[in-house]
């Protein structure tokens, strides 16, 4: 595992194609693991990238280790309610298991001190992603949606729209202890 510290660099737009191909390619593998090709085009679709990336307050960060791209994540801040919502984050390919993801939470979380909650959600097939948000980074999942509980608010999710991923999903929440 390396410690080498993690920037967080805010993405221009011509940086979106190249952004949302890594971010596909990274989500792509469990899904391939767990469902086999994607015959429906990328997870998640471009147009699930595309809102989150145009949600109220959206923010999209480039993780940068020893200046070069190594992941990403797409935040909705808020800055009335301090409920922040982690719309979709990833770390490359190839690059999972040295720590990497957990320094780059931490330089979210460092980022926007004031937040109160955090929000997050993934398929309920991704143990990798669900280890990292309750073992790694603190969060608790607070609900389970799925045919019989149905997300309220499924547009406001990467994986809506009753696409086979989203159809059963974690919602994670962290609370975060601030003085103020």
């Amino acid at each position: 595992m390396t410690d080498s510290p993690i920037t967080l660099i805010p993405a221009e737009p011509a940086d979106l194609p190249a952004f949302k191909r890594a971010l596909q390619d990274a989500f792509a593998l469990a899904v391939v693991d767990e469902f086999g090709p994607l015959p429906d085009g990328p997870i998640p679709s471009d147009h699930d990238l595309d809102a989150s990336i145009a949600a109220p307050g959206a923010q999209i960060l480039h993780i940068v280790e020893d200046g070069r791209n190594v992941g990403g994540a797409v935040v909705a801040i808020d800055p009335t309610t301090h409920c922040n919502r982690l719309d979709l984050f990833y770390v490359e390919t190839g690059r999972h298991g040295r720590g990497l993801g957990r320094r780059a939470w931490s330089a979210i979380e460092a980022r926007f001190p004031d937040t109160r909650t955090w929000e997050t959600s993934t398929p309920y097939f991704e143990k990798r992603n669900i280890h990292f948000y309750v073992n790694v980074c603190g969060f608790r999942i607070v609900e389970f949606f799925n045919k019989r509980h149905p997300d309220p608010h499924p547009h406001s999710r990467p994986h809506g729209d009753g696409d086979p991923v989203g159809d059963e999903m974690f919602l994670f929440r962290k609370e975060m202890r601030n003085d103020r």
